[in-house]
């Protein structure tokens, strides 16, 4: 089986850097309590660059750096971000495998599917960067070949073909072995993994037992260590415990930032989207906030799921610090991506989707509506008002041409066959409302008075004549007209066949 490795090096510590940004470049470490003694567990480079070593007390680390930045490790929180960062690898691959607390495998079987094993480790950093990490990729055989590689390995994508493990493997100093033979075979001497490959199998097994021969068939390139998958957790739910109660919203920003960037990149993952999010906000010492998000449009990005929880968020006045920032998805869908025409951009449907994702949040669903066409003939009983979704893109060399893609004649926007006089007005009024019009002897509308005043015809097109439903007791013959009246702009205007009376049917926009 063909599977990769994925390194972020030093991940909690980058982890923390992207939820805070200010202390890009600062020294700063993880404790973690170890016999009732605060320990570095891990340590960014700039402390690492001033002596701090991982094991050493935070009193020892402080006094080679007095800047020290000091915030505590939690291996459950790094554990549940690394399988975030899993999940949203998912599209390039069929599972994972966690190898806390900075790595994970991933099953590379289906690269020739995006071109091959060097694009998909490219690809795979490229998940890793629009997240923010730093990290390193190598594809191989056997778990220990490419966890070896990604961890000492020179080079960000590295590719190790079947059976070439061992030459892969010999340049890399003993240290990479990361476990107690490591000990007994430099005491031999060795200095490389190459030079342990090299040794009798039989001597290595008589000296050092059952840990010697297996790492020494690793490098080799021998090694059985099965692939499990992670199973997927059925709630996508993400949090952040924040370093203090926040009595301000810019760190609970950062936070928002981090679980919506993790989020996004999940539901990216599976191929679903959003449609309803809930927000959480803990207080401190008690108490706890929730915020509904309703979506316009199922969505994973997260930019847009940020703007739309800065503008929710941003206003909320609450009695008590936020102490911890979490958020669920409580409804998602299939997410079949978007085509584009080319030459179009998403900027414009993004901004709609954020203004009507907030009217729709603030002021509920039903506050959001459009017209919905009816199987009617009466051109005003047309439509009904429905929920408004933004219509689905169909546009692109691969749109449908059928039903499903609008054509010239829809009778929503109206017909280039027909012209203007073919256009539906966007306001329908609930009566056709009589006019009291002026007409040339021919019966050309030259005027007409609405509420007592009088707006002059300064244009007119049409008639488009419509008709039917002669078979009720209310049948209709009618030449509809699109009419600029001075002062009230244009309208939809009809001429009753019965009575030659003109009617006020809707108004456009």
């Amino acid at each position: 089986m063909r599977r990769g490795y994925l390194h972020v090096t030093r991940f909690p510590v980058q982890r923390k850097v992207i939820e805070s940004p200010a202390l890009a470049g600062q020294p700063l470490v993880l404790v973690e309590e170890v016999r009732g003694q605060r320990r570095v567990a891990f340590a960014s480079t700039r402390a690492l660059k001033a002596g701090v070593r991982p094991g050493v007390t935070l009193t020892a680390a402080t006094a080679l750096e007095p800047a020290l930045h000091a915030f505590p490790y939690r291996p459950k929180d790094e554990a549940r971000a690394l399988a975030a960062l899993g999940e949203s690898l998912l599209g390039l691959c069929p599972g994972f495998q966690r190898d806390a607390p900075d790595g994970l495998w991933f099953d590379a079987s289906a690269a020739h599917l995006v071109g091959g094993e060097p694009e998909l480790g490219a690809r795979v950093l490229g998940i890793c960067g629009e997240m923010g990490y730093r990290a390193h990729v190598t594809v191989a055989s056997e778990a220990f070949t490419s966890r070896v590689l990604a961890r000492h390995g020179a080079r960000r994508v590295e590719v190790v073909a079947a059976g070439q493990g061992a030459r892969a493997l010999a340049p890399l100093p003993l240290g990479a072995l990361e476990d107690a033979a490591a000990k007994a075979f430099s005491a031999l001497g060795l200095s490389t993994l190459g030079e342990v490959a090299a040794l009798p199998a039989g001597a290595v097994t008589a000296r050092g037992g059952a840990a010697a021969a297996r790492a020494h068939a690793r490098c080799r390139g021998v090694d059985d260590t099965p692939f499990t998958p992670e199973p997927l957790e059925e709630a996508l739910e993400e949090r952040v415990l924040l370093d203090a109660p926040a009595d301000t919203f810019e760190p609970v920003q950062f936070a928002l930032k981090t679980l919506l960037d993790r989020l996004g990149a999940r539901l990216s993952g599976r191929r679903r989207a959003a449609v309803r999010l809930t927000f959480a906000l803990r207080l401190d010492p008690t108490g706890e906030a929730e915020v509904p998000l309703l979506l316009a449009r199922p969505t994973a990005r997260a930019k847009l799921l940020l703007d739309l929880a800065r503008h929710r968020l941003g206003e909320l006045r609450l009695a008590r610090p936020v102490a911890e920032v979490a958020v669920r998805v409580d409804a998602h869908d299939e997410d079949p991506g978007r085509q584009l025409a080319l030459g179009d951009a998403p900027a414009g449907d993004v901004a709609l989707e954020g203004v009507l994702s907030r009217l729709a949040t603030t002021l509920g669903e039903e506050a959001l509506f459009s017209a919905s066409l009816e199987a009617v003939h009466r051109p005003e009983a047309a439509h009904a008002p429905r929920a408004f979704h933004p219509p689905e893109t169909r546009r692109g060399l691969l749109s449908p041409v059928g039903p499903l893609a609008p054509g010239p004649a829809s009778p929503a926007t109206g017909s280039c066959e027909g012209g203007a006089a073919r256009e539906r007005p966007s306001r329908l009024l609930a009566r056709p409302a009589r006019l009291d019009a002026e007409v040339t002897a021919s019966g050309e509308l030259l005027a007409a008075r609405l509420a007592g005043r009088r707006h002059r015809v300064t244009a007119m097109a049409g008639p488009e004549r419509l008709g039917g439903e002669w078979w009720t007791d209310t049948p209709y013959q009618r030449d509809y007209y699109r009419v600029h009246f001075e002062g009230l702009g244009p309208a939809w205007v009809y001429r009753d066949g019965r009575d030659g009376d003109y009617y006020l049917q809707g108004l456009f926009d």
